[in-house]
């Protein structure tokens, strides 16, 4: 029963993250929970309750991963369902973990309890995103995206958010509790946190958007006009104008024998629908399912007929940013490996920078343990047997025509708090293309809540292109500018946004700050649990 009841509570708790965002129901989750954890007889008792909890949130909360199951004929659909429940019974272990050490050290003082809960919920969300190569999908901090603690990230990060998030439901049970001091102080030591100074808002001018409703099947979408005269490469990077892609290209569709003709032309035609100069054009990953590099010499000529055919509609200065796909071989005839990667181009196909993928997707973008697994009819979910080779990790390149840096995070790499930019050498803004088509209704938009973070962490802009979206701009603050919604075609067009002056405190320290908090807080509960024992009730 104790078990059904920590599952209802993270069940509810999911709702508190995107596409429903009622993020009062977080904090609320965790004040439920602490009187859960303060009614529990045993440690083991606790751990059943943690673990409960966790199921339940990661249940509701990752159910968009069974639709990307429908998208492929090697396994069955449902499948998928059984995917999530696996994936949750063990994602679940973080919490139990934290559930465990907060009764551990919280049996003497409500308020120890408190402590121990919000420092080691950081820190095992920290450690479910490291662990086994990480998925950090939906922290509890995420769920503040859209509060005024959001700005607070640039100090103390995500996980400092979820540090934040569990405060507050601990200060709502003391409260419930008649605990007033403690609670009172928790309220206060949140509250600070909002005087923290933050920067102004960021410079750009005139969004315009162009939305095509239920783009069409065929090529032809309707185009805007488009003045052809180039436009002299500016010196600032703020006064760029860039150009957002959504071509509304669905999963079952994007592999399709004989699509990629039909997505070559709605691509072209969309960034062509533009009544300014556009310099900076972004499409989503894989827009090109062709390969765009492959190191055989007979595939050469092939290579720079797809760059071109993609570039096509690029005027004088004008720079393409796309995902595709990059093969490598070792003899000069087979392929033997593969990368997911962004291209950056030029008008004529010319190439001047790539970006590999260097956080894959483990049964997406490679199937661990294949020669078991694949023996056993399990296969990976994208299209094809090579799996992706990872690249080196955040890098940044200069773009032509004095137009700044660009990072790179392609796809579900963007959900790693810390791991998204070069720290030796800084982009201005990030480019997170993606295909969320796989994703159903709820992955897109919690995709797009922690590309938000990123950005309010690092001070810098984020820019998004996705095939059936959420393609967006988010400024420097985390604040969302504009969006194409979701399975619908369209284009942003506007000015990209300023990255913050100077560095915020995370973008220079990174998760020491959120992870030096929490053992803070761990540290703080154990010196309080050696005080006398309060009497539960």
């Amino acid at each position: 029963m104790v078990f059904l009841i920590a599952l209802l509570i993270g069940a509810v708790s999911a709702f508190a993250f995107e596409p429903f965002a009622l993020w009062p129901l977080m904090p609320l989750a965790f004040a439920a929970l602490c009187e859960m954890i303060a009614r529990a007889p045993t440690l083991r008792r606790a751990l059943l309750i943690g673990w409960g909890f966790g199921v339940g949130q990661f249940c509701i909360g990752l159910n968009w991963i069974a639709t990307a199951f429908t998208f492929q004929a090697a396994m069955p659909a449902w499948l998928g369902w059984v995917a999530v429940v696996l994936l949750s019974f063990y994602l679940a272990v973080y919490p139990m973990l934290a559930v465990g050490l907060a009764w551990r050290y919280g049996r003497a003082r409500r308020l120890a309890q408190v402590l121990a809960l919000a420092g080691t919920w950081a820190i095992c969300e920290w450690l479910r995103g490291t662990m086994f190569t990480g998925f950090a999908w939906n922290p509890a901090g995420v769920a503040l995206v859209d509060t005024p603690w959001r700005e607070v990230s640039r100090f103390i990060g995500t996980y400092g958010l979820t540090l934040v998030t569990v405060l507050g439901g601990g200060a709502l049970w003391l409260a419930a509790k008649r605990e007033w001091r403690p609670a009172a102080g928790t309220i206060l030591a949140i509250g600070l946190l909002l005087l923290l100074p933050r920067p102004a808002p960021s410079g750009s001018a005139g969004l315009k958007t162009f939305d095509v409703q239920n783009a069409p099947q065929s090529a032809g979408v309707p185009s805007l006009p488009r003045n052809p005269a180039p436009r002299a490469a500016p010196t600032r990077i703020q006064s760029t104008k860039i150009l957002i892609v959504q071509p509304n290209i669905g999963q079952q569709d994007k592999w399709r024998e004989g699509f990629s003709e039909v997505a070559a032309s709605r691509l072209k035609a969309l960034s062509e629908a533009r009544d300014d100069r556009s310099e900076l054009i972004f499409w989503p990953e894989a827009a090109v399912t062709d390969p765009l590099a492959d190191n055989r010499a007979l595939a050469r000529p092939y290579i720079m007929s797809e760059r071109r055919r993609a570039t096509r509609m690029l005027g004088l200065g004008d720079v393409l940013l796309t995902g595709g796909l990059a093969f490598a071989s070792s003899d000069g005839r087979n392929v033997d490996a593969a990368a997911n990667s962004v291209f950056v181009l030029t008008a004529g196909g010319q190439q001047v920078g790539r970006y590999d993928k260097a956080h894959l997707v483990p049964y997406g973008e490679y199937l661990p343990m294949r020669p078991i697994l694949s023996a056993i009819g399990l296969s990976r979910l994208a299209p094809g047997d090579l799996d992706f080779a990872a690249g080196p990790g955040p890098r940044s390149i200069k773009l032509p025509g004095g137009w700044g840096k660009v990072g790179f995070q392609l796809c579900y790499e963007i959900i790693f708090s810390g791991e998204v930019v070069d720290r030796h050498d800084r982009p201005d803004f990030l480019f997170n293309p993606s295909n969320d088509a796989w994703f159903g209704r709820w992955g897109p938009p919690q995709h797009l809540a922690q590309a938000r973070l990123r950005a309010a962490e690092e001070g810098i802009p984020v820019i998004r292109s996705t095939p059936t979206g959420i393609s967006a701009v988010v400024d420097a603050r985390g604040e969302l500018l504009d969006s194409i919604p979701w399975r619908q075609a369209g284009v942003i067009e506007t000015d990209l946004p300023y990255p913050v002056p100077g560095l915020s405190l995370f973008a220079q320290l990174g998760n020491i700050i959120p992870l030096g908090l929490g053992f803070l807080l761990l540290i703080a509960a154990i010196a309080l649990a050696r005080r006398p024992r309060y009497r539960r009730t």
